[in-house]
């Protein structure tokens, strides 16, 4: 499931995943990208990783459909928040593949500095 995250910072979308991710959740969250795609040049990504359950099949097409339409070129910054250690070594890994995007993982009481790390300019 995901949920969107009110982060309080203008170019942000947030959101929390817990558990199986349907194709109705990615369009929720890729809606909320589009949207302030829109409204913003740049973007910044704010995500809590409790627990991933799972991707429908569904889900995966949605999210593949909206990058070849909208890419993901204006999106500058994404923090990522979990106490999963396999979350950081991914995001440590996808920081190196995507150069034009900032990637950084926090574990779940360094919520704060995750807020900091968007807020701060590049």
């Amino acid at each position: 499931m995901l949920k969107l995250i009110d982060t309080g910072i203008e170019n942000t979308v947030g959101f929390s995943i817990d558990g199986k991710i349907t194709k109705e959740d990615m369009s929720l969250v890729l809606s909320a990208v589009k949207e302030k795609g829109e409204q913003h040049s740049h973007l910044f990504l704010y995500e809590e990783i409790e627990s991933i359950g799972g991707l429908e099949f569904r889900a995966m097409l949605e999210k593949l459909s909206f990058l070849w339409e909208t890419g993901f070129s204006n999106i500058r910054k994404i923090a990522i928040v979990s106490d999963k250690r396999w979350v950081h070594t991914v995001v440590d890994i996808e920081d190196r593949i995507f150069r034009g995007i900032q990637m950084k993982s926090f574990d779940q009481h360094e919520k704060p500095a995750a807020l900091a790390f968007l807020h701060q300019r590049t």
